[in-house]
């Protein structure tokens, strides 16, 4: 984060609870300090406590956006999971007020800028919390989530991000998945980071190529960063949770 002069990284912290996101910094990118697990501020109109969800796939925006009030903000994309019976069977579905589908879907949480310039820490305590996209296309049937941090274009910010199609039988281990996983797209309103203004309705990369197609989990492509090397946009992805690969992201300007 350019502004705050220090590297950010989230992460999947697991405990009793499933997984849970937390967030370290480094100057260097060698040392990293822990900051903690992130602590969702209760919202009454939802009328449910994040923090007893899991939660994985947290991104920041690298700069300041516009927060829920206008003041400006970091803001983090995330993806709270409603099902609780994967990991304490019996428990089941529990949804937050005003949500009616369970699947997995990109959350955004804000934290301010001047809370955040006060104490470094304050990126672990988020409020205002919102969803931003949930599954609508076919190759997102099941779930999707953020990938890498989103990246500032002239229209908005560029997320790309995951999507799930396929069978996720009972219980957490992933290798037992029958899935394949695709990247696809979104554009987010830049005065409004809740606001998605498109989306595409195909994904922009599947599983084709032998790495991607067998590994520790079959069929995973899994978008983690993108890169501006020597003015070419590169995509650096996960290939079936065993390897990593890299796609050129070029832009085309079509008006169909």
């Amino acid at each position: 984060m350019p502004d705050l002069d220090v590297h950010v990284m989230t992460y999947v912290a697991y405990g009793p609870l499933g997984p849970k996101l937390a967030i370290a910094v480094s100057d260097d990118l060698t040392t990293w300090r822990r900051l903690g697990p992130v602590h969702f501020e209760y919202q009454p109109d939802l009328d449910t406590d994040l923090n007893l969800f899991p939660n994985k796939d947290a991104v920041f925006f690298p700069e300041p956006v516009p927060g829920p009030d206008g003041e400006p903000c970091y803001a983090m994309l995330h993806r709270p999971m409603w099902d609780l019976g994967w990991f304490r069977p019996g428990e089941g579905v529990h949804l937050p007020a005003g949500i009616d589908d369970d699947r997995p879907s990109i959350w955004v949480s804000y934290v301010s800028v001047a809370a955040v310039e006060q104490d470094l820490r304050a990126l672990t305590h988020l409020h205002d919390h919102r969803q931003v996209a949930q599954p609508e296309f076919p190759y997102e049937e099941l779930k999707i989530g953020a990938g890498p941090p989103p990246m500032r274009v002239e229209e908005g910010w560029l997320v790309i991000h995951h999507g799930v199609t396929g069978h996720i039988p009972p219980g957490w281990d992933p290798s037992s998945q029958r899935v394949t996983y695709g990247a696809g797209a979104m554009l987010l309103d830049a005065l409004d980071v809740s606001r998605v203004l498109a989306r595409t309705p195909e994904p922009l990369l599947t599983p084709e190529t032998d790495d991607e197609r067998t590994g520790t989990v079959a069929n995973v492509v899994f978008p983690t960063a993108v890169e501006t090397i020597a003015g070419r946009t590169y995509v650096f992805y996960g290939m079936a949770d065993a390897r990593i690969g890299v796609a050129r992201l070029d832009r085309t300007d079509r008006t169909t």
